[in-house]
């Protein structure tokens, strides 16, 4: 069975962070280990409390892991500090891994999960030895510090970021305003880019869903998939994810990682970028 690995923050309330990120890896039939950076006090109203974890426990950590586990592949979404960056960053970049990172920065009720000095850090440490980012258009805004309103800026600020030596971003789109469609806009180092489009969904139950969808593609890399099935899978599990709530909570709720195995026939949009 395919290894892969989360590195991120345990989310109380189950429906993002590491949580969401081993059900993931559960419905996608990978092994999914774990390490975390932090605790945090939070349900589905927002979060109440953070309690990170040092930079030399998350060392030993992924050291236990990786000296008994074959991994494939492994994201991180919530890191929190430069310190715990740079430790992430150290323990990997000589290891042949496909690497997804989620830029993880504000929670959907509005906390800070990465410190301000910390951007600078994931910057120059981690993105040159990424596989995948995954922004949303306010965390590409300032890895970037560009303002992004139309398809030019989202091509600019993507091609600013693949100087950093990622090898692809996957610029999220669902904070664009846009009625009908969620489209992502992806691009690779090698000049191919594309753009995913899914039906939006008049929904508050998203809780999560850039933790599932980096996860998922993590997941997908790890069994073997190359990079574009990969990430095509993922955008189709985080939508089926979100148009087949579960109706937890009385904020923003998780979505629905048992989605993808009941409802596989949904096809993503596809067209130019």
């Amino acid at each position: 069975m395919d290894v892969v690995m989360t590195i991120a923050g345990s989310d109380s309330g189950g429906g993002a962070g590491i949580q969401a990120d081993i059900k993931t890896f559960q419905e996608l039939k990978v092994f999914g280990t774990s390490v975390i950076t932090a605790l945090t006090a939070q349900n589905t109203l927002g979060v109440e409390a953070i309690f990170p974890t040092t930079p030399d426990f998350v060392s030993q950590q992924m050291t236990a892991v990786f000296n008994d586990f074959d991994v494939k592949a492994l994201k991180t979404g919530m890191l929190f500090s430069d310190e715990i960056i740079e430790c992430v960053a150290d323990k990997i970049q000589e290891m042949e891994l496909q690497i997804v990172v989620d830029p993880v920065m504000i929670a959907k009720g509005g906390a800070s999960l990465l410190q301000q000095e910390a951007v600078y850090a994931l910057k120059t440490k981690l993105l040159p030895i990424a596989t995948v980012l995954t922004p949303n258009i306010p965390e590409a805004e300032v890895i970037t510090g560009m303002t992004m309103n139309t398809q030019s800026d989202i091509q600019h600020a993507a091609e600013s970021i693949l100087e950093k030596g990622v090898q692809c971003v996957v610029m999220k789109g669902g904070h664009l305003e846009d009625d009908e469609f969620a489209t992502d806009s992806v691009f690779l180092s090698n000049g191919t880019s594309f753009k995913m489009s899914s039906k939006r969904i008049a929904t508050k139950h998203t809780h999560g869903t850039g933790c599932t969808f980096s996860a998922a593609m993590t997941a997908f890399l790890g069994k073997g998939l190359s990079l574009q099935e990969a990430i095509l899978e993922a955008k189709k599990f985080v939508q089926l994810a979100i148009e087949h709530p579960l109706n937890l909570g009385h904020g923003h709720g998780p979505t629905n990682h048992f989605a993808y195995q009941n409802h596989r026939n949904y096809e993503v949009m596809i067209s130019e970028a």
